[in-house]
């Protein structure tokens, strides 16, 4: 009995094949991803930019002061940021600085006032039972009061480890926490009088 020998692939699936791999390789270094790896970031044209596409090169990451690892210019909770760079017909570049319609960008921000989230950590978790957590966020009678009764016999060194964890128990001054700007941070959700309610709908 004769061995079957492998059939080779009709001359047309190959040319097929290898259209759709030149066709995949030009997408590639023509398209975005191609310009993204290529490092070359070209300036925009004003006309090129549709009403849906202006968050896409308006909203960048802000710049972050490193003291207070809050945005730059943090006035009132708020800081506003420099947008964006264009080329108009004539190839010249124009920059928005956030003053003209459509261009403006605001951020919100914190009031910080030296009090660092990680010191105030070690120190309750470490120096607690002294009260040196309460005396380093501004609060003498409470860090006094621990010192006196050794944290409360440990009972309330452990419980305000828990509430300045949970950033509960915060500076006496009514500031912020200094927190990486992209670290763990808590946001606390309200409902007020101006809160959206939906209506419930009951089948």
């Amino acid at each position: 009995m004769a061995a079957a020998w492998p059939t080779r692939p009709a001359v047309p699936e190959v040319v097929a094949a290898q259209l759709l791999g030149v066709l995949w390789f030009v997408s590639v270094t023509t398209g975005p991803w191609g310009a993204a790896a290529s490092g070359g970031e070209e300036t925009l044209k004003c006309e090129d930019l549709k009403v849906g596409q202006y968050p896409l090169y308006i909203c960048k990451d802000p710049k972050i002061n490193d003291a207070t690892q809050e945005p730059v210019n943090c006035t009132n909770y708020t800081a506003h940021a420099p947008n964006i760079t264009c080329k108009d017909f004539n190839g010249n570049e124009t920059h928005f600085t956030g003053n003209e319609v459509g261009f403006l960008k605001s951020i919100s921000c914190r009031n910080v006032n030296g009090y660092s989230y990680k010191v105030a950590v070690a120190l309750s978790l470490f120096l607690g039972w002294l009260g040196a957590d309460r005396f380093y966020l501004g609060y003498p009678a409470l860090g006094l009061l621990k010192f006196c009764t050794v944290g409360f016999c440990g009972i309330g060194s452990l419980i305000d480890f828990i509430l300045i964890s949970m950033q509960i128990v915060g500076p006496s001054d009514g500031s912020s926490y200094i927190i990486d700007y992209y670290g763990t941070r808590l946001t606390r959700l309200s409902i007020t009088n101006e809160t959206f309610r939906k209506t419930q709908l009951y089948p």
